[in-house]
């Protein structure tokens, strides 16, 4: 789909101020936390203590919990598919020359650390049966993903202003569980990660916020469009060994719902965030379409709710492959 020109214009105009929005949601990398501080150091004498440690608080740890946990590594693991797909929006330059694509390789770059940190500790863990864990992972990357935004970049950056605070809920979450079990340093480890999580995801609602400013009902439109395909996770096509596409993201969704990691009420929080972030109720100089857009979209948060309260969580645990012991 060709995007109107006005949208290039648009991004154009923003990538003006990239420098400034580059220090202010990008953290210098020699300041950076790095994997390395947050996981036993192999040169220390109570390296392997450490270890031991770590793989008894890893069995007393919720099957449910743990099988989010591991389902967030991949997601995190799969993210060339996303370099990829966000280098590949319109307005943003593949060459690496303007300051979109700074911002993309920055991202990533930061991004990176998470699945790094997540797959080592849990390969140290002792729980998790690594080689069923690097099967999902390829084939999620294998798989690639659909999320409904084509190369539109108003599309995208409300996809990732939305996607970014799920990731920080379900982290944050997890790392609140893992406090009340006594495991702090898994605790330590999904609280830092939530937090990269949080400062990226203000970064993508600001570029939708200087979008409004610029070209307000387009973007109304785009919002609509977004939320009546629903926004789908990243790991919407996740699978395990002999799985078909997809397969397995309802059972890791249930697992995520019955342990409330991330429900469909935070669902509806997040839009309704964002609807408050974007002042979507007072956006002026949109056209008919674009007010029809609007009311869609101040009324979904309610209709949400309705079905939500329909919605029954299986109780059942699934056996995921993943799971060691």
């Amino acid at each position: 789909m060709k995007i109107p020109n006005l949208r290039l214009e648009v991004m154009q105009t923003i990538e003006k101020s990239m420098d400034e929005l580059l220090d202010k949601y990008l953290k210098p990398i020699e300041k950076n936390w790095q994997p390395s501080e947050l996981l036993p150091d192999s040169k220390s004498s109570e390296f392997f203590e450490e270890i031991e440690e770590i793989q008894e608080l890893a069995k007393e740890m919720n099957y449910d919990l743990w099988a989010v946990l591991i389902g967030d590594t991949i997601t995190e693991e799969a993210l060339p598919t996303y370099e990829s797909w966000l280098m590949d929006v319109d307005g943003i330059d593949q060459e690496g020359r303007n300051g979109w694509s700074k911002w993309i390789r920055g991202w990533t770059a930061e991004e990176n650390r998470h699945g790094d940190l997540l797959n080592k500790y849990l390969y140290l863990s002792g729980r998790v049966n690594m080689r069923e864990m690097e099967i999902s992972t390829q084939h999620l990357i294998n798989d690639g993903f659909d999320i409904g935004t084509g190369h539109d970049p108003y599309r995208n950056f409300i996809y990732t202003s939305f996607q970014e605070l799920a990731t920080n809920i379900s982290h944050r979450r997890v790392a609140s569980f893992s406090k009340n079990a006594g495991n702090q340093r898994l605790a330590k480890i999904c609280g830092i990660i939530a937090a990269d999580e949080a400062r990226h995801a203000n970064a993508y609602i600001e570029f939708i916020n200087r979008i409004f400013e610029l070209d307000p009902g387009q973007a109304m439109l785009a919002f609509e469009d977004m939320m009546r395909k629903k926004i789908v996770m990243p790991a919407h096509f996740l699978r395990e060994t002999g799985d078909a596409i997809g397969e397995l993201f309802t059972h890791f969704s249930d697992a995520a719902q019955r342990i409330r990691v991330y429900t469909t009420q935070d669902y509806i929080d997040i839009l309704e965030s964002l609807l408050k972030q974007w002042n979507i109720e007072n956006i002026k100089d949109i056209n008919d379409s674009a007010e029809k857009a609007r009311d869609y979209l101040m009324a979904l948060p309610n209709r949400l709710k309705r079905i939500s309260d329909r919605i029954k969580i299986p109780e059942k645990q699934y056996e995921f492959k993943w799971i060691g012991i």
